[in-house]
């Protein structure tokens, strides 16, 4: 009787009405995803989160601002000038998810820091790029063709940064035991927001390329705005709680890191050998 009485209240729902609430509420989005950044802003302040990922406190600060400057664009400005905003808005946070990607996966390897080379974090980012290349015209499918190509340039580099997160996030959860990393660890939080949003932007992506028509786009951009927005809860809560002492890695993942470090810092003493001329000898 209770799950008869639960489907006969969906079947009562007017929907259209609900649909007329949403697209009310849309110019409202940028103001309630800048009240959660704020609030973000502050836990990463209070918790000194900002210390060991000053990047994505950055990140964070400059949705604050882009969303700001985005409702202030939209209200103001002509097409003309909002189109050109949105590709330069759009580009900057695509290289700065980027880099809270690098800095992620260099903070994941802060047990054994010290045994790796200098250079590894634009070997991390390096690597990022080139898995970014393999999966670009994955990527391209979720692309609508009718888009200019400025915008479908921009929509598969944020496509193709989503698949990105998502592939580190499952990476991470799924390696947690060798890497030493919990839920209650700041790398794995940032992660999970990372991963479970850009989720639901691909397949937002990917049903407004091929089946979403007219009002079905404001039911699905409220749907990645929501979900954008309990990222932001999710991420107030998380840094809210205490952060547990990094364990070091396990002796198996100690090793493989360590070899691979040393296999590049090997190649690297090579190569300087290998361009360095020989000295020739005096006549006497």
């Amino acid at each position: 009787m209770e799950i008869c009485s639960v489907l006969a209240a969906f079947a009562a729902i007017d929907y259209n009405s609900v649909l007329r609430f949403l697209k009310d509420i849309d110019s409202d989005l940028p103001i309630i995803g800048a009240i959660g950044e704020t609030f973000v802003l502050l836990s990463i302040h209070r918790c000194k989160v900002w210390r060991t990922f000053p990047i994505f406190s950055a990140y964070i600060l400059w949705d604050l601002f882009s969303d700001i400057a985005g409702l202030y664009a939209q209200n103001v400005l002509q097409s003309g000038p909002y189109h050109r905003f949105y590709l330069v808005e759009s580009s900057l946070d695509s290289l700065l998810q980027f880099c809270v990607l690098v800095e992620m996966s260099w903070s994941v390897l802060r047990p054994i820091r010290a045994s790796l080379p200098r250079a590894t974090p634009f070997i991390i980012g390096i690597l990022l790029v080139l898995v970014g290349l393999l999966i670009w015209p994955l990527a391209g499918m979720a692309v609508p063709s009718s888009n200019d190509l400025q915008l479908r340039l921009i929509d598969q580099v944020q496509d193709t940064g989503a698949i990105l997160r998502i592939i580190l996030f499952l990476l991470m959860a799924s390696l947690s035991q060798l890497l030493s990393i919990g839920w209650r660890d700041r790398e794995l939080q940032i992660a999970t927001g990372f991963g479970t949003f850009s989720i639901v932007a691909i397949l937002v992506a990917l049903l407004e390329s091929h089946q979403a028509r007219g009002d079905a786009f404001h039911w699905l951009d409220w749907v990645q705005s929501a979900s954008y927005f309990c990222t932001l809860v999710y991420w107030m809560l998380s840094f809210s709680t205490v952060e547990q002492k990094r364990k070091e890695f396990s002796p198996q993942m100690q090793q493989i890191l360590v070899s691979i470090g040393a296999g590049i810092h090997a190649d690297r003493i090579a190569l300087s050998d290998r361009n360095q001329k020989p000295v020739p000898r005096r006549k006497l």
